[in-house]
């Protein structure tokens, strides 16, 4: 029995369009698609689901290929770019506020995702969606940057317990989101998890300075930064959380960046990091599905991980970005807890994780009333089963 899933013809011209360069025999083959798809409610719900839909707006007027699409359908794609202009630059303008704040008080950021992608790769006119604004800082000046922008008018999303906050920049990735009027930031102390602070340092101390307004911003190096957003595109994935806007990251880089992201470099510092397998998993959509064409090295490196079931898994993804289990959260919890440094760490994160605020609780279950959150702490108390379950269940 043949299992593998059919790829529909809306579905390959989002595809196609998930990008930002377009040769002459690639707008032929879009353009006959083009011609030929009827059902543009899916293709636009798709481009809407997977957080593409004002590039998409963008490259179908680009191609010349707007006629093909119902009013209805054309009028939203392009609703969708109007906003995601408006968003985008309110985002930065709020992120230069930042940058001065943290400035005059000798602390550097880094931009990432969204905001370092929207202002080198896709050319800062709205099409790269984003909600929010992520910054790398180091480790040593997370906390005290945080605490100049509550200084400063910014709101903190609620503690989980009040037993995390001596650890705050020591679990997870970044440290709790912080607001001002709408704009929300988070603030990463960590990109490529326990051990391997040496590549976020790398990525750091290795980053660039463009300009933002009137004020000077910092962006990763093209390698560092495609290694990552790779890593942040799996945890996604992991969580059941990810979009086709995340793999369209990986294409625009490249695209732009060639020369100096293929190197072995790469592969070296995805063996550092641990991440081999997860880089070749998620270059092969680019290779067999995109048509990105690699030089030997790397596709004897792909070839040395490929999985059919990845490429099914992907198209699955491509269906229904938001349809797909998530695996063994069992694994990801106690991989979670593993990657504090220190055992008194480990039993504060996992005190707090178990008796999380009032706070919290109300706003992870969306209760209005304390009783009512109170009735989820259950819930909670059964994470102990997750560092009990084994590794496969």
């Amino acid at each position: 029995m043949n299992t593998k899933p059919e790829i529909r013809d809306e579905e390959i011209l989002l595809l196609g369009l998930c990008r930002l360069s377009f040769n002459a025999e690639l707008t032929v083959m879009l353009r006959a698609l083009a011609e030929t798809v009827t059902d543009w409610a899916y293709f636009s719900s798709l481009a809407n689901l997977h957080g593409v839909a004002a590039l998409i707006y963008n490259n179908l007027g680009k191609l010349g290929f707007l006629e093909y699409l119902p009013s209805e359908y054309r009028e939203s794609l392009h609703n969708a770019l109007l906003v995601n202009i408006t968003r985008n630059a309110r985002n930065l303008k709020e992120t230069a506020e930042v940058t001065c704040i943290l400035n005059e008080h000798g602390i550097r950021m880094v931009l990432l995702k969204g905001l370092a992608l929207e202002l080198t790769v896709y050319g800062n006119c709205g099409l790269r969606q984003m909600s929010d604004a992520d910054v790398l800082l180091k480790r040593e000046d997370c906390i005290r940057a945080r605490n100049i922008l509550l200084e400063n008018g910014f709101v903190s999303y609620p503690l989980k317990s009040a037993l995390h906050k001596p650890i705050l920049e020591y679990i997870g990735k970044h440290l709790p989101t912080l607001t001002r009027n709408g704009f929300a930031i988070e603030l990463h102390h960590e990109l490529f998890g326990a051990g391997k602070n040496v590549l976020t340092r790398m990525l750091y101390d290795n980053s660039t300075e463009i300009r933002l307004d009137a004020v000077s911003v910092f962006i990763p190096g093209p390698r560092m930064f495609l290694l990552y957003l790779v890593k942040h595109l799996y945890l996604h994935e992991l969580n059941n959380e990810s979009q086709l806007r995340l793999y369209t990251d990986l294409v625009v880089l490249i695209e732009k960046y060639r020369e100096e992201i293929i190197s072995e470099e790469l592969i070296t510092y995805a063996v550092d990091a641990g991440m081999e397998e997860i880089l070749a998993w998620r270059l092969q959509p680019l290779r067999d599905l995109w048509g990105i064409s690699f030089p030997g090295w790397l596709n004897d490196f792909l070839n040395k991980w490929y999985n059919p079931a990845s490429i099914n898994k992907f198209v699955l993804f491509l269906k229904s970005p938001k349809g797909n289990p998530v695996e063994n959260r069992a694994l990801r919890y106690r991989k979670n807890i593993k990657e504090i440094p220190g055992f008194h760490r480990k039993l504060l994160y996992f005190a707090g994780d178990l008796f999380p605020t009032i706070a919290f609780m109300k706003k992870r279950y969306n209760c209005r009333s304390s009783w009512k959150a109170m009735l989820y702490y259950p819930l909670r108390w059964g994470k102990v089963w997750y560092l009990l379950r084994g590794a496969e269940a």
